[in-house]
């Protein structure tokens, strides 16, 4: 008998895979159903009483069904109790263990003074490349079977999100967004002025997420007014000079810059830093006016609004007393410059928001819900609106999106301080690229134009960059002195080294690569010793569709090691990546083992919240690199594949030692282009049966043009399956008692085995 891999795979009916649920190309669809028929009424009362959800009876997320949800109304001014159209926070675990994609919060906002219905997907697009910031695309929620309309859908600031991003959720974590609401009824805003001690004087501005952590925030306050020499030990600086860059270049007032100074988290990391995320952009780009120290009520005024805004406001510490430092204050010029040139100087930010425009185009026409026109829709990207349906903050006209934003761009670009001569940096290079661990290097780089030169640098993930002088003085292992030329000794102390360089002159900084902090390089060191061939990268599955489900049911990709040795090997401190950038992304658990001559599975399902071994990244089905690390910071594994087919692996063969190749999945087996099947008698077709052995059903393949009898018997002769196919079926095997069976087609014999 031959056996074969069927490469194209016509012969799977396959499961549907969920889309990435915060894909900017897709619209998302989300159904909830209620029993209760006055359930807009409940949710209205508990969003105007105690804010608890409301039992659905279920929600459909792309075909996904998940029973007993909790949801309620959320929203401040974007919220009304007469409006059909309202903002939700669906949370899938409120009485259930439910998630979808790795999620369990669903934050939908309804667009309410947006006409363009971008400002939020575009701006979270724009603050991505620079900062940790969540993911947005958009949904059609319908309720009850009826729609209710097009919503953005932004990924929650949660713990699962810090997490993810910061490596800990159990720190200080604060909602800076007053509890009851910002507006001209209250004076409480989360400006992070100091006001004392006494925590309660805090508690009307900040929403804690945290089991506490009052007290750190008030350091925070207390630092930022009394004691700016200090501040980079309790804030990231660099991220909160992004974050008033951003809000800043997209005229984004309803933020820390604005009147009420919110709409922003703060998280604090294990290393005692607080990390600051950006939230709610459904007012950027020029439709909130009140700057806290005027009003910008023309889109004239917020074209040209100051790049420098709230410099000498003292009740607005952390742009007064960041840009009080010159070096910080230089430092933000650069990030302005950066993210001007990078998305508006060159119309990218407009390609942008005319592919999102395009992606829910139907789906506006479709919302009969919505605040403002479809003619509103379509200008609102290039021209502003006044009216159209929409309320406007104040009956104000919402300007154009590129309008606001080709103006703003070159009037910034011209100003002196981004058109004066700033630093260049080239020639970025290492005395040895490959270095050990304990070696010490140097890192040299080619400036002009610069004044002072840095080098930021971290061997651990998430820690803050130190920074350290680079000399131009020939004693630096630079060359010869003044030849611009800079230099500076780098000790390597652990596996990867992230860093960049920074040069300043009197007027602005420059940053390599320019989006640094948040982009850097990396050195990666070895040692002298790397274990390779012990423990290798066996098997993977970089689209599961069917083949194995984890502990939950779910059918995620997966990476299966060997242990070729003779003896179990300890696992703790090794990493597996698929980011040559972040060779550390996911250090495997204390404890983790992988047994003598045996498989270790782990899930690449970015769930690390789910119990077992799951990794914090996805497999791409399009191509990537996979890396395994052994606890010296030694590569000992690596394999680098292109497309991959659902439900089909890529493993080794021989088993452990052999090269990679496209075959039948042996998931958590040793590896066989045959999947264990074998031939008892002659075979006059070609034939595939995989997994095997199965567990709740397999898949059959045959090459056959017409109809053939397909019969299956147990080892007694009993017959338990029989029906007749062309080409490919899944078998269901869930009632089949564990056993060996016998599957006949016309002259072919082969066994399979039910676990």
């Amino acid at each position: 008998m031959k056996y074969f891999v069927f490469y194209f795979l016509l012969f799977i009916s396959h499961l549907a895979q969920a889309q990435d649920f915060y894909d900017m190309a897709t619209v998302q669809t989300i159904e909830v159903t209620f029993t209760q028929s006055n359930w807009d009424a409940l949710m209205d009362a508990q969003k105007n009483g105690a804010g608890d959800y409301i039992m659905a009876q279920s929600v459909t997320i792309n075909g996904v069904t998940m029973d007993s949800i909790g949801a309620k109304y959320k929203g401040n001014s974007s919220y009304n109790s007469n409006q059909t159209k309202n903002p939700w926070h669906i949370e899938l675990d409120t009485y259930k263990d439910h998630s979808y994609d790795g999620y369990t919060d669903i934050k939908l906002a309804n667009g309410r003074n947006d006409p363009s219905f971008v400002r939020d997907v575009l701006g979270f697009q724009v603050g991505r490349q620079y900062m940790d910031a969540p993911l947005s695309n958009y949904a059609n929620l319908y309720v009850n079977g009826n729609l209710i309309g097009l919503y953005t859908n932004t990924e929650s600031i949660s713990k699962k999100f810090v997490n993810s991003r910061f490596g800990s959720k159990n720190n200080a974590f604060f909602d800076c967004s007053p509890p009851a609401g910002a507006g001209p009824q209250s004076n409480d805003f989360p400006n992070l002025v100091y006001m004392g001690q006494d925590s309660t004087d805090y508690y009307d501005a900040y929403g804690m997420k945290s089991d506490e952590g009052w007290q750190e925030l008030i350091d925070l306050c207390d630092t930022l007014s009394n004691n700016i020499a200090d501040i980079e030990k309790i804030i990231d600086v660099d991220r909160a000079l992004w974050m008033l860059a951003f809000d800043n270049v997209i005229v984004n007032l309803d933020s820390y810059i604005g009147r009420f100074a919110q709409n922003y988290y703060l998280y604090r990391s294990d290393y005692d830093q607080f990390f600051p995320v950006i939230w709610d952009l459904n007012e950027s780009f020029g439709v909130f006016s009140q700057t806290g120290t005027s009003n910008l009520n023309s889109t004239a005024q917020k074209q040209q609004m100051n790049h420098l805004l709230h410099e000498n406001d003292a009740i607005f510490p952390l742009v007064q007393k960041l840009l009080s430092v010159p070096m910080y204050k230089r430092m933000y010029l650069a990030h302005i410059k950066t993210m001007l040139l990078e998305n508006f100087d060159n119309g990218a930010y407009y390609n942008i928001a005319s592919s999102l425009q395009a992606t829910i185009d139907a789906s506006v026409q479709a919302d009969q819900n919505k605040f403002y026109t479809y003619a509103n829709f379509t200008s609102n990207l290039n021209n502003d609106v006044t009216g159209g349906g929409g309320p406007g903050p104040g009956g104000a006209s919402i300007p154009g999106i590129a309008n606001l934003m080709n103006a703003r761009s070159s009037y910034l670009l011209g100003l002196s301080d981004f058109t004066q001569t700033e630093p260049t940096i080239a020639n970025i290079a290492q005395s040895n690229p490959t270095p050990l661990i304990n070696e010490t290097i140097t890192v040299t780089t080619d400036i002009t134009n610069e004044n002072t030169v840095y080098l930021g640098y971290r061997n651990e993930k998430i820690a803050p960059f130190t920074r350290v002088q680079m000399y131009d003085d020939g004693a630096h292992n630079d060359g010869a002195a003044n030849d611009g030329t800079y230099g500076t000794d780098l000790t390597i102390s652990n596996t990867f080294t992230q860093y960049y360089i920074y040069a300043e002159n009197a007027n602005i900084g420059k940053f390599s690569p320019v989006r640094a902090e948040y982009e850097y390089y990396t050195i990666t060191a070895t040692t002298t010793n790397p274990t390779i061939g012990d423990v290798v990268i066996n098997e993977f599955m970089a689209s599961n569709d069917a083949t194995a489900a984890d502990q939950d049911g779910e059918f995620d990709d997966w990476v299966e090691l060997f242990n070729n040795t003779s003896s179990s090997i300890d696992l703790d401190g090794y990493f597996l990546t698929d980011n040559a950038n972040d060779l550390v992304q996911w250090p495997f658990p204390a404890g983790t083992t992988i047994p003598a001559n045996g498989y270790l599975i782990i899930w690449a399902d970015n769930d690390i919240a789910q119990t077992g071994l799951h990794a914090n990244f996805k497999l791409s089905s399009a191509g990537e690199t996979i890396i395994l690390l052994d606890a010296n910071g030694g590569i000992i594994d690596e394999v680098s594949y292109v497309n991959q087919t659902t439900d089909i692996s890529y493993g080794r063969f021989p088993n452990g030692t052999g090269s990679f190749q496209t075959m039948p999945p042996t998931f958590n087996a040793e590896n066989s282009l045959n999947t264990s099947t074998e031939s008892l008698f002659s075979q006059k077709l070609e034939i595939n049966v995989f997994p095997n052995p199965a567990d709740q059903s397999f898949h059959l393949a045959i090459n056959a043009k017409e109809e053939k009898q397909v019969s299956i018997y147990d080892l007694n002769g009993r017959l338990t399956y029989q029906n007749s196919i062309t080409q490919n079926r899944i078998i269901d095997t869930s009632n089949w008692a564990p056993g060996m069976y016998i599957l006949r087609v016309e002259g072919s014999v082969l066994k399979v085995v039910i676990n």
